[in-house]
């Protein structure tokens, strides 16, 4: 079993949302051979809370206008380290950099299939990995 169109749909959709608020190292799985709760996991991460707030915020909005999704459940906004939004098809981790870095998720989904990112998500990647080596 694959992540279904929809999931990739909004993984895409919230990925260029994370990328337009300069959210780090995004990266998406296909756990769905691995779980039976969601088909894709997105992850990214920011240098501050005020920064993973601000990509939680557009994530949520770009999904809700451009797909009609909205969250089931969203956990960890009032400390602002690490916000997770279950859409049931999906499940995105926004996190704190030195969270990110101490949990590892993408070490325990380094198995699944990792899912394209959108070109523009890429670009923007490289980009900004272009401007911190200068």
């Amino acid at each position: 079993m694959t992540a279904t169109e929809r999931a990739v749909r909004l993984i895409e959709v919230a990925a260029e949302a994370a990328a337009e608020k300069l959210a780090d190292d995004i990266l998406a799985y296909d756990v769905s051979e691995q779980l039976v709760i969601t088909d894709a996991f997105l992850l990214c991460s920011a240098t501050n809370d005020r920064q993973v707030r601000a990509i939680v915020d557009e994530i949520e909005e770009r999904l809700r206008i451009e797909a009609d999704a909205k969250p089931v459940r969203r956990e960890g906004e009032r400390e602002g380290r690490w916000v997770l939004l279950d859409y049931i098809d999906i499940v995105v981790h926004v996190q704190h950099e030195e969270d990110r870095t101490f949990y590892a998720l993408e070490r325990l989904w380094k198995d699944c299939p990792p899912i394209p990112l959108p070109e523009g998500v890429r670009h923007a990647a490289a980009q900004r990995s272009r401007g911190a080596a200068t």
